[in-house]
């Protein structure tokens, strides 16, 4: 009892400093925005709400009972289509529609060729740093907004995301049409030996590495990543890490700290639902600096040279744990010459360097 009546003043001081925190609204005016912006503004909000719309649009169609027979054979169907772990189903007019040339505009997001990448090859790709929502990631890898065909002809890149997000009525078709499909590893395998030239894209700080994302920063959880290396080598594919410069500048996040109220509730969220919620907080559609659309700052995604992975010893189905640590060691090695190189030209605001902490 003593300890609940400790916890309380300490819980409601937790809470008075979140909302001390919160900041004034600065209104954007209604005139003299270029057309442009507003377009990029709309892409944003678009992307960002295309779950909830889908939503809306599934449930909506249900009070049309000459649907019915149709939205019920289309649910049932949910729990028994594997394409999201067989490769999805691309569309290449959805990754070109001129949405997404708005959407990598808005930041805007660039995208920086390190070296070629043999199209007879396979690829895992690896993505840092997580940020709140991976923006970059999306703009170009899920998209042909950047031009990664035309600086990789003959890859063919699929973007990958949680299984349960294939759940989610409408909204799964829609990612599918992009190349998206689920992280598992049935999929990840599935993807890189159905041809040459297939790779996936895995963002691999997950949902522990965006509670680190701040502006200024770049917390990486890297040392406890292995599944990534091990598909590479289990599979033949090279690795090439990727660092997109500004993905963390994009959001505020409130202050988190170990055992505060905001992470306690974040690690309960994460343990029950396998991602957590970052509470960060950006600019909305008429102000500058209360919503959850990202900040303008430019992001520079740069993709690094190919690694290759030593074979599996004669007679092994899985690599050692030599060789997950080697091969670890170069690609780390290899992502920090990426941060040393473009750090001055793309970082120049950053209050703290490139950190492994996990």
């Amino acid at each position: 009892m003593i300890t609940e009546h400790k916890q309380q003043p300490l819980e409601r001081a937790q809470v008075t400093a979140l909302l001390d925190h919160i900041p004034k609204v600065h209104w954007a005016p209604l005139r003299g925005i270029p057309l442009r912006r507003r377009l990029q503004t709309f892409a944003i909000v678009t992307w960002l709400a295309l779950l909830p719309i889908c939503l809306i649009i599934y449930l909506y169609l249900f009070t049309n009972l000459f649907l019915w027979p149709l939205l019920i054979m289309y649910t049932i169907w949910l729990f028994f289509d594997k394409a999201p772990e067989n490769g999805g189903r691309r569309i290449s007019l959805v990754r070109k529609l001129p949405l997404w040339r708005h959407f990598a505009s808005y930041f805007p997001v660039t995208l920086v060729k390190e070296g070629d990448l043999d199209p007879k090859g396979n690829y895992v790709m690896s993505y840092h740093p997580h940020g709140i929502i991976s923006m970059a990631a999306f703009a170009n890898f899920a998209t042909e907004a950047t031009g990664f065909s035309e600086l990789y002809p003959g890859i063919v890149p699929s973007l990958l995301t949680l299984a349960s997000n294939f759940r989610l009525p409408l909204y799964r078709d829609f990612m599918m049409s992009l190349g998206m499909c689920s992280v598992s590893r049935h999929s990840c395998e599935g993807i890189l030996r159905s041809g040459p030239g297939r790779s996936i894209v895995i963002v691999t700080g997950g949902a522990s590495e965006s509670l680190s994302a701040r502006p200024g920063t770049n917390d990486l959880t890297l040392k406890k990543r292995l599944g990534f290396i091990r598909l590479a080598i289990r599979n033949g594919a090279s690795l090439v890490p990727i660092f997109s410069f500004g993905e963390n500048d994009i959001y505020e996040q409130y202050d988190n700290k170990k055992g505060s109220l905001i992470w306690r509730y974040q690690k309960w969220f994460q343990k029950i639902t396998g991602f957590t919620v970052p509470l960060a907080h950006a600019r909305g559609i008429f102000n500058y600096n209360a919503g959850f659309i990202p900040f303008r700052h430019p992001i520079v995604t740069v993709v690094g040279k190919p690694i290759a992975v030593p074979p599996l010893p004669e007679g092994e189905s899985e690599p050692s744990e030599e060789q997950l640590r080697q091969v670890q060691a170069l690609y780390i090695e290899s992502l920090q010459a990426i941060y040393d190189k473009y750090k001055d030209t793309y970082a120049k605001d950053r209050i703290k360097e490139m950190t492994i902490i996990a």
